[in-house]
């Protein structure tokens, strides 16, 4: 059969690329950059290739390349990534208003609160961080700028997701996988959707120690001058110390006003 015949499946790699313009060794990069994590910061070659799925040779190429261009070192058969690669991220944040204007009023509400502040964006079906303010360490997980966590069963998540339109928060629900994190995360896409709606129709979420026991939290979104929702904001405490209900009555009024600023310094200069 030839290659050209229309009852031959195109290859799963080729089905995948949006257009013309898709780089295929420029992806396959960006996959091998994405293979490090905290979990596995330094890795073989043969590691590294069976992560993104590549050849030893061809994941060869990619490591050598970024370890040409600084992004990559290697200490014998170990690779890891260099500091360089903050620099990826760091374009984002500097081009990026709505982060200049976030921070210094998440350092005056930390101040104020005596609670960690973080602001993180919708990616896919993840939450990224991309400031954060902690006041103390109250999670087992550590979380820096880049951190991703699941978006149904933290506040900003739903925040986020209650922003989206009813099509796409339908498209998520329906390939979303929900785990039992703890005895309180949410066990149905029924009860999800319905703790979605609330966040959309009260504009704040709060999270009763679903992500992680002990842990609360408590978000809000910031929006454009169109009234979409661009990113959310949250503190977050430990139940011992602060409750639920105290963490709304204490804590929901400056956060509310605190992305209700962010949200207007953004619209002033866009």
């Amino acid at each position: 059969m030839s290659a050209d015949s229309p009852s031959e499946a195109p290859p799963a790699e080729t089905a995948l690329k949006p257009g013309d313009g898709y780089v295929q060794s420029f992806a396959r990069g960006l996959s091998v950059i994405r293979a490090f994590s905290a979990e596995a910061p330094r890795q073989t070659l043969t590691e590294v290739a069976k992560r993104c799925g590549l050849t030893r040779a061809g994941a060869r190429r990619i490591l050598l390349t970024l370890e040409t261009l600084g992004y990559v070192k290697s200490e014998g058969r170990l690779f890891s990534l260099t500091p360089k690669i903050l620099d990826l991220g760091f374009a984002y944040l500097s081009s990026q208003p709505l982060w200049q204007f976030a921070e210094p009023v998440m350092q005056n509400l930390v101040a104020d609160l005596k609670e960690s502040c973080s602001a993180a964006v919708l990616e896919g079906s993840d939450i990224v961080y991309v400031l954060r303010v902690p006041a103390r360490k109250i999670m087992s997980i550590n979380l820096g700028l880049g951190s991703r966590l699941p978006a149904w069963c933290t506040s900003m998540g739903r925040v986020l997701l209650a922003g989206l339109s009813d099509a796409e928060l339908l498209a998520y629900l329906d390939a979303v996988e929900l785990r039992p994190l703890t005895a309180r995360t949410v066990a149905s896409k029924d009860d999800l959707r319905q703790r979605i709606e609330t966040a959309r129709t009260q504009g704040w979420c709060l999270i009763n120690q679903e992500l992680e026991e002990g842990l609360v939290s408590l978000a809000a979104p910031i929006r454009d001058r169109n009234g979409q929702v661009l990113a959310a904001l949250n503190v977050s405490g430990q139940f011992n110390r602060t409750p639920p209900d105290a963490m709304v009555a204490h804590c929901l009024p400056r956060l509310l006003e605190a992305a209700a600023q962010i949200s207007r310094l953004l619209q002033l200069k866009s």
